[in-house]
């Protein structure tokens, strides 16, 4: 989270629940809300972490988005992000891809 902040995000939630679904972080950047996926994986792993994002788990992501907008009556623009985090001896690597995927 200080990674998104400190690229000027205003963190809303944190492991958002809806139903059996969640999502990792929801911000507001700019005059977006933000829904974004934490993918962590160690540098031996064989895929990269925003690869293991499934069409499955967007749509469940979405589920929860739409959630969120409705019930708080929020009428913004939204967008998907992943952040992947690989881990190595030489530290952290992180990459954040704006806007994802789509509905």
């Amino acid at each position: 989270m200080a990674y998104l902040m400190a690229k000027g995000y205003e963190i809303l939630e944190k492991n958002f629940r809806y139903g059996k679904n969640e999502v990792d972080i929801i911000a507001r950047h700019g005059d977006e809300i933000v829904f974004v996926e934490v993918k962590t994986r160690h540098d031996d792993f064989l895929v990269e972490p925003e690869m293991s994002v499934s069409r499955r788990q967007q749509r469940s992501i979405i589920k929860v988005a739409d959630h969120y907008m409705v019930s708080r009556d929020i009428d913004q623009d939204a967008r998907f992000d992943i952040i992947s985090i690989v881990i190595s001896t030489q530290g952290e690597n992180i990459h954040h891809i704006d806007g994802a995927f789509y509905p």
